[in-house]
């Protein structure tokens, strides 16, 4: 299951999404550190299906995990060629006009 919380109001919305089992872990690699925190990352647990509609209205996003970020790849909202990986776990962002 993929955990999501929105944050912001109106189009301005940030979306935090990761993979359920890595939620309240860190990691890091090459300098890099990452944190996946319950008070940013988890509201909602959901699916395939509900991560696609959050992102779908969400100007940013922020992703973690091969789950979330399979789907999101899948679906165009994030290219391949832009997840970074820290401490062996895929990391990307996502940045649009709407």
């Amino acid at each position: 299951m993929i955990c999501m919380k929105i944050h912001g109001q109106g189009q301005k919305l940030l979306l935090a999404a990761c993979d359920e089992e890595l939620l309240g872990k860190s990691y890091s690699s090459d300098g890099l550190k990452m944190t996946v925190s319950e008070g940013f990352y988890h509201a909602d647990i959901g699916d395939e299906e509900s991560l696609v509609s959050r992102l779908q209205v969400s100007a940013m996003a922020n992703l973690v995990g091969k789950m979330t970020i399979d789907v999101a790849v899948r679906h165009g909202f994030v290219d391949p060629e832009c997840i970074l990986v820290i401490g062996g776990v895929p990391h990307a962002q996502m940045v649009r006009m709407i």
